[in-house]
């Protein structure tokens, strides 16, 4: 994942500082001697890391200890203000237009997950209540087309093409003329890349920007480029000008560095995150939750807005309702399972959660989840039901279909039972749904 490098030399960092009573300039140089070096082996840019150093520097030097804290957190708590400043202060949003279609046109380099990158934002804002239209207008790719009709197909999202064409800004234009007819609120444009920037790619592009004049140019960036996605998101912002940024691939690089650099550079905000390969695997960028991620801090908030996303309301009362009844069994049981990975995978979830990134000893296997879903599927409905009926022959049975042991068909009972135990204990609780809706995020944005 992006930045464990960084965020586990950080939090080593911290760790040296306890027990000081005062913030001495000799502890003050070796610390950010040692953050200077974190963030350049992250592959942060060298200029912006100096100048992050120097104003750190010039607000710590001398300070003494606040009461609440330990030398080591304020040092932290100055890191993490600047951090969070460097990343952009404050979330940015799509600007939408007042008058529909609000235009989203996507550029970037070959590789970098525009297409992709195209129907994930489209899924995150129709679930936020908008009627978006993909557009094809990468006309040179092999098959660039049809990847973008697969995936509109996988998220029942439309997608405009005409392949009889290699006129892009007809295609976009075409495209928005349907969107007006269709009452789609959202046009998002998927326009060709280069392996490298050349004048024939940013001709294009500005006759697109200069004949359609889309409300949002959105610079696709592959955090895993390293210095490289400095050198793109400056040429492309000088050239052609954007509005914001988009991060892939945070889930594929230790380092993820570069990416703290392109808001600097460019003096656009990063508004979306590409977190994993899956179509819903995009965030909103906030500044301060990945700022937190990466000093260790976890991201209580993001949890909180994936199990709200997660857990069906109807779902939630129906199981409110089995606990009252103490009759929650084995079909209930992979009902939640499969509700609790809609959230993402639960080594993902672990990583957001403050403090536990530091455990290094605990492993979570997501592939126990999938033997879990075999066992159950295994199972008739009576045995699902009622799951004091499975005698030898039908764990020997259940093992066979869902390519399992009996030892592990018997420890999984065993477990299913304590739950049982607890939901009944839980009953006369709030549903989890409630439990969300009564936290205040105030209070979670204190918890460090």
């Amino acid at each position: 994942m992006a930045f464990e490098g960084l965020s586990e030399k950080l939090t080593n960092i911290t760790r040296k500082l306890k027990g000081k009573s005062r913030i001495t300039e000799s502890d003050l140089k070796e610390v950010l001697r040692e953050v200077k070096l974190a963030l350049l082996e992250a592959d942060v840019n060298y200029k912006i890391v100096k100048d992050f150093i120097a104003t750190v520097e010039q607000k710590a030097l001398g300070q003494d200890v606040l009461k609440s804290l330990t030398p080591g957190q304020q040092v932290v708590k100055i890191v993490k203000d600047e951090m969070i400043e460097l990343l952009g202060g404050t979330e940015s949003n799509i600007n939408f237009t007042p008058n529909p279609p609000t235009i989203i046109m996507l550029v970037g380099l070959q590789g970098s997950g525009k297409t992709t990158t195209a129907g994930k934002i489209a899924n995150l804002l129709r679930k936020q209540g908008k009627k978006p239209l993909l557009v094809a207008c990468d006309v040179y790719r092999p098959a660039a087309i049809k990847q973008l009709q697969i995936i509109g197909g996988q998220l029942n999202i439309p997608v405009y093409s005409n392949e009889q064409s290699k006129d892009v800004v007809l295609i976009a234009k075409q495209a928005i003329s349907q969107a007006y007819s269709k009452l789609n609120d959202v046009v998002i444009l998927d326009t060709a890349g280069r392996l490298h920037i050349d004048e024939e790619l940013m001709q294009e592009l500005r006759n697109v920007k200069l004949n359609v004049k889309p409300h949002e140019i959105l610079l696709v960036v592959d955090s895993m480029t390293g210095q490289d996605a400095v050198n793109v998101a400056t040429t492309f912002n000088e050239q052609l000008g954007i509005d914001g940024i988009v991060l892939t691939k945070l889930d594929g690089d230790t380092r993820g560095g570069a990416s703290l650099s392109v808001k600097k550079v460019t003096g656009r905000p990063i508004k979306f995150a590409a977190i994993g390969e899956k179509l819903n695997d995009i965030e909103i960028f906030h500044p301060e939750r990945m700022t937190s991620r990466i000093l260790g801090m976890g991201d209580v908030l993001s949890v909180i807005e994936k199990a709200e996303e997660a857990f069906d309301e109807e779902e939630a009362l129906k199981l409110e309702e089995k606990l009252k009844k103490e009759s929650f069994d084995l079909d209930d049981y992979l009902k939640q399972l499969r509700q609790m990975r809609k959230m993402g995978s639960f080594s993902s979830l672990l990583k957001l959660i403050p403090g536990m990134n530091q455990l290094k000893d605990i492993k979570i296997n997501d592939n126990e989840f999938n033997r879990i879903e075999a066992i159950i599927c295994s199972m008739t409905k009576q045995e699902r039901k009622n799951p004091k009926i499975l005698n030898g022959s039908r764990r020997i049975r259940i093992a066979k279909g869902s390519g399992t042991t009996v030892q592990e068909i018997n420890k999984f009972i065993a477990s299913f039972e304590m739950t049982q135990k607890m939901m009944k204990k839980m009953k006369d609780e709030k549903s989890i749904k409630n439990i969300m809706k009564n936290i205040n995020p105030n209070d979670l944005k204190k918890i460090k």
